[in-house]
């Protein structure tokens, strides 16, 4: 039951680890407890996509007339089809997964929650298998406050087995998660009420945009309560009744479900970790250095459960990190990333580097440039002119600091940005660039003509 490396989880950062260790000649043992694929293939990226792509096509056929496109009859929504097609594209990622692990030599998956007995023994269905390194890949879950526990609810994972619409979905959180499930059930046909305990909808952003996309929710009929702290939700018949401690709005709402959108935590709590003296912050994210190595040397963790990042992207990074430690000349550093996401409501927010609020609290003398989408020909062209682009520059050094794009397509002219970040350029270097006509992206050379002072 020896090997030369343990992997355990296999979501986005543990597959390709263990082909790259198989191949250098390794004997890689990879666990999985449930599903090939992690949170992205089962349960996030993957599933919520594709129901944001049928919620798209939802709202074209019915919000199209203003752009002379007329549709006689009503847009029925089958739940169950896109289940269905969910479910396909699921299972060919899972399949993918399984044959990738019986094709490469070295590999071995073994089915089954894995818990450390000692720093270099995890203990599988009763088995014990060693390793002189261990790799942790185990993700993360939702996170069920109190005062919900004893009703039904449903998370993230679970509303992906719905088969009917909700009548009325009252979504606690108003996070990526909440505003991406909100805005596609409404667009599904539920009644929405998205309850947030902030001043506006996504915390980590300038106010300025959690409060735009709050205007842009409230046009498509979602009822949006801040400042609301919900304490507690009980049946009540055959709805649930959600109270909360609200400065505005209704103390108790009824629906027929309840999404909890209230953050996610790592799935550390099971592992045995005291067992390995492995360290862990006070949220129960392993602690790690610059290469991901924890405070035991042969042990690394990756992908959510180090606290590094929530993303598929900043998972597989992670594997990039610590392979090119193992196997390749250039050194790859967790300190090298800057922070990058999405947010993939309609339009989608994207986010690189830091925001105004980020620089000012660094105290940092930065410009900014800006622009709305209204003012963009190819936005007026779409019909899709909700949002607004901001890139900021610090003024010593003419870096970009970031951006926050809120607009159609944003998801993707983002990486303009991200690549000149990486690639250390000063902003004249988009700004002096030629871009394509039309595309929202050809405004980014020409709002950077004149960055202004940042306030």
């Amino acid at each position: 039951m020896k090997f030369d490396a343990i992997i355990i989880g296999t979501g986005q950062a543990g597959p390709s680890l263990a082909a790259s260790l198989a191949k250098n000649g390794l004997n890689v043992a990879i666990l999985e407890k449930g599903s090939l694929g992690g949170t992205c293939v089962n349960v996030g990226c993957t599933p919520t996509k594709a129901y944001v792509a049928s919620a798209r096509r939802a709202f074209i056929a019915n919000n199209s007339t203003d752009l002379g496109v007329e549709i006689n009859g009503s847009v029925h929504i089958n739940l169950k089809k896109i289940k269905e097609r969910k479910d396909k594209i699921i299972q060919d990622s899972r399949s993918g997964l399984e044959e990738m692990f019986s094709s490469i030599e070295n590999i071995t998956l073994i089915r089954g929650k894995g818990r450390f007995t000692d720093s270099h023994s995890v203990e599988v269905n009763g088995k014990i298998y060693t390793a002189e390194k261990i790799y942790i890949n185990v993700g993360g879950k939702p996170r069920i406050p109190d005062g919900f526990k004893e009703t039904p609810f449903l998370t993230n994972e679970t509303i992906l087995d719905l088969e009917e619409i909700p009548e009325h979905l009252i979504i606690v959180g108003g996070g990526y998660i909440g505003l991406e499930f909100g805005q596609m059930f409404r667009r599904f046909g539920s009644k929405v009420t998205i309850l947030d305990r902030g001043d506006y909808l996504l915390k980590n952003e300038d106010p300025e945009f959690g409060k735009a996309i709050a205007e842009i929710f409230k046009k498509e009929g979602i009822h949006i309560q801040l400042q609301s702290d919900c304490i507690s939700a009980k049946k009540s018949g055959n709805q649930i009744e959600v109270t909360a401690n609200c400065s505005t709005g209704s103390p108790t709402i009824k629906g027929s479900h309840i999404l909890l959108a209230t953050g996610r935590i790592p799935n550390t709590d099971d592992l045995g970790l005291g067992k390995a003296a492995i360290e862990t912050d006070k949220r129960g994210y392993i602690k790690v250095n610059d290469q991901l190595q924890t405070n035991i040397k042969h042990i690394w963790a990756l992908g959510d459960c180090n606290g590094q990042g929530a993303f598929t992207h900043t998972a597989y990074n992670d594997f990039q990190i610590v392979n090119s430690h193992l196997f390749e000349t250039k050194k790859r550093y967790l300190s090298d990333r800057f922070l990058c996401y999405a947010a993939f409501i309609d339009p989608p927010l994207a986010r690189v580097g830091m925001n105004e609020t980020d620089i000012k609290n660094a105290g940092i003398n930065a410009k900014v440039a800006s622009r709305p989408m209204s003012k963009i020909a190819r936005a007026k062209e779409m019909g899709e002119t909700q949002g607004m682009l901001k890139i900021y520059v610090e003024t010593a050094t003419d870096k970009i600091l970031g951006a926050t794009f809120l607009g159609t397509g944003a998801d993707e002219y983002i990486h303009t940005i991200i690549d000149q970040m990486y690639a250390k350029a000063p902003y004249s270097v988009i700004r002096d660039a030629i871009h394509i006509h039309p595309t929202v992206s050809e405004l980014l050379p020409t709002m950077l003509e004149h960055p202004k002072p940042l306030d």
